[in-house]
């Protein structure tokens, strides 16, 4: 429901008051609710103040020190001071322009003094140095500024481009980084498997090499026992003939194509048997000499 009132009297809403004229000069304030009037005496309602909160929403371009066009959004949000509602209805013709003025003013005082990097990490004291302004100026026209809100601060698109594009490069670096101390990880623990893998292969071949030998003395023994007038040597090069013959058998039942060219004969047997002996016998001299 609005304001409504007639020649005598008039009923003011709730967060309004009345401004009233005696012979065309102000006179007093007219409270919320029905308010009586004697145009005889030359008493009028001249108009009517809201004293709510009003926002006005301003946008303000201007230029950092760093020489970057930006455009500031800022939310202001003032009221009328009841107790001075005379000079906000008599004093200023359009309170929003000279809001907005003076926002203008303070903003491209201040603003143009930091960088833009600056700017998005002190908006609130922009707000403040705008907020102290006002009150000072608009406090004597009988408004009180309640909050001033630095809603958004836009640069030029081109270099919101070229913050993006180091914003990106520095991520990628980050990442490049991150990635080489993954990769260096695991050439790390690759070589440390590789070499852990190696050991363990060499002790696996140390005791199957031991445990040919000890499979060789046990069987040299029980035959040298079983069957009398058999020496060392015989039983060994026995030993060697059915080895020879099968690593012949595997090779040939071997699945894979692979041609094997090796020395075949009676007397190959015993060369390889010569062999093995030989080079028993000479480290067992290099143990005793370096004893």
């Amino acid at each position: 429901m609005g304001n409504a009132y007639c020649i005598f009297c008039g009923c003011i809403e709730q967060s309004s008051i009345g401004v009233v004229e005696k012979w065309g000069r102000f006179y007093r304030v007219a409270q919320p609710g029905l308010n009586f009037f004697n145009p005889f005496a030359g008493e009028c309602i001249a108009g009517i103040l809201s004293t709510r909160i009003n926002s006005l929403d301003v946008k303000v371009e201007t230029k950092t020190k760093d020489n970057v066009f930006v455009q500031l959004h800022c939310s202001i949000q003032y009221r009328v001071i009841k107790e001075n509602a005379d000079d906000a209805f008599y004093e200023l013709q359009n309170p929003r322009e000279q809001i907005q003025s003076y926002v203008f003013d303070v903003v491209r005082a201040h603003v143009p003094r930091i960088n833009l990097d600056e700017l998005f990490e002190q908006k609130s004291d922009v707000a403040q140095a705008v907020l102290e302004e006002l009150e000072k100026v608009m406090g004597a026209y009988g408004y009180n500024i309640e909050h001033i809100l630095m809603v958004d601060i836009i640069p030029d698109p081109s270099v919101r481009k070229a913050m993006n594009e180091i914003n990106a490069a520095q991520r990628m670096q980050l990442a490049s980084v991150f990635k080489g101390e993954a990769e260096k990880i695991l050439q790390v623990k690759k070589a440390e498997a590789e070499a852990e893998a190696k050991y363990l292969g060499g002790v696996g071949v140390a005791r199957q090499r031991q445990a040919i030998t000890d499979g060789l003395r046990e069987n040299i023994l029980n035959f040298s026992h079983k069957i009398a007038g058999t020496s060392a040597k015989e039983v060994m090069d026995l030993i060697m003939i059915t080895q020879y013959f099968d690593t012949i058998k595997d090779l040939g039942n071997s699945s894979k194509n692979t041609t094997v060219f090796i020395p075949h004969g009676p007397g190959h047997v015993r060369d390889i048997s010569d062999q093995i002996r030989n080079g028993l016998m000479e480290a067992a001299a290099a143990e005793v000499n370096a004893e």
